[in-house]
């Protein structure tokens, strides 16, 4: 019960921290939308599309911290868990191309039509993107103070959250590419300098969409346990005094904080079928107990001949001391 509550008010956090970022975003697009039709520029647009489809995305997060926490029922025997990751690979395509692609079509379009923008709307271009990074800075601060609040590393692996984190950071970025891009135009007079705001600004988002979706892609076709919790699930195994050998485990990761955990085990001789099936109930409680992601555990269990176990290294004493 300890570890649901811990989870529940991870996920309040969690939303808390989506929600800031939908917020900023959905002013910060429509700022930046006006300015840049009233500046005529296409780094400002570029940045427009750039909140927009961070707004989007907000929302495919939204969606999966609640539907990923929905109980297993008997056409989903293992739970929604892995929803969290398909709403990330989601967001992860909409900032590529909502995002990349049309900051690359703005660039190509000021490139070959030109762009004339007046003092005034400089201004209010150079206006609106010192808004936004100021706000965007807060969102971030306020995922990165998250982040540090679940870990660091550990936080960064719930997909909501690195996503928010990502989003926040290249929007920061994205901003200084823009308003560098706008001034350089401003004192030169050379609209390429805008175009090639929007090119990076295309280049970055592509590049975070990649990454974002890659390591959603890997967790929603099922990556293991990390190595830490397979090596201690595999001592915890070796250490019942009834299992002889651990000849393999098997570890998928089932949620954000759930995985299923098989494991083909050699008992010693001489336990009969009540007994191992007392044995079998035990160590998964055990497992259960000391390993709260081991939300479903299989085991498969043989109990070796007498023969071959006296022939084997536990029986001679080559088991270290065990």
């Amino acid at each position: 019960m300890s570890g649901t509550s811990s989870n529940t008010k991870k996920d309040s956090r969690t939303r808390i921290t989506v929600l800031v970022a939908l917020a900023a975003n959905l002013l910060i697009a429509a700022a930046k939308a006006v300015g840049g039709l009233i500046a005529g520029s296409p780094a400002l647009l570029s940045e427009a599309a750039h909140s927009v489809a961070d707004s989007l995305n907000e929302v495919f997060l939204l969606a999966a911290l609640r539907r990923s926490r929905r109980p297993a029922d008997q056409r989903h025997p293992f739970g929604y868990g892995k929803e969290r990751f398909f709403w990330s690979l989601l967001a992860a395509v909409g900032i590529f191309v909502m995002g990349g692609c049309f900051s690359v079509f703005q660039g190509a379009e000021a490139l070959k039509n030109g762009a004339d923008e007046t003092l005034s709307g400089y201004v209010a271009g150079l206006i609106v993107l010192g808004v936004a990074f100021v706000a965007e800075g807060v969102s971030l601060l306020r995922a990165l103070h998250q982040v540090r609040r679940q870990g660091g590393r550990a936080g960064m692996r719930d997909p909501a959250l690195r996503t928010v984190v990502a989003e926040d950071g290249t929007a920061v970025l994205g901003v200084t590419f823009a308003a560098v891009g706008m001034a350089l135009h401003m004192v030169t007079g050379q609209v390429v300098y805008e175009a090639s705001a929007s090119f990076a600004i295309g280049a970055l988002l592509v590049y975070v969409a990649y990454r974002l979706g890659r390591e959603a892609r890997d967790q929603l076709i099922g990556e293991s346990a990390d190595p830490e919790t397979a090596e201690r699930i595999r001592s915890l195994l070796a250490e019942q005094p009834e299992i002889d050998s651990v000849e393999a485990l098997f570890t998928m990761k089932t949620g954000l904080d759930t995985a299923l955990v098989a494991a083909r085990v050699d008992l010693v001789p001489g336990l009969d079928s009540e007994e191992v099936e007392e044995v079998s109930v035990r160590i998964k409680r055990s497992l259960a107990k000391d390993v709260a992601e081991a939300d479903q555990i299989f085991l498969d269990i043989t109990d070796r001949p007498a023969e071959e176990a006296r022939e084997s290294p536990a029986a001679t004493g080559e088991r270290g001391g065990a």
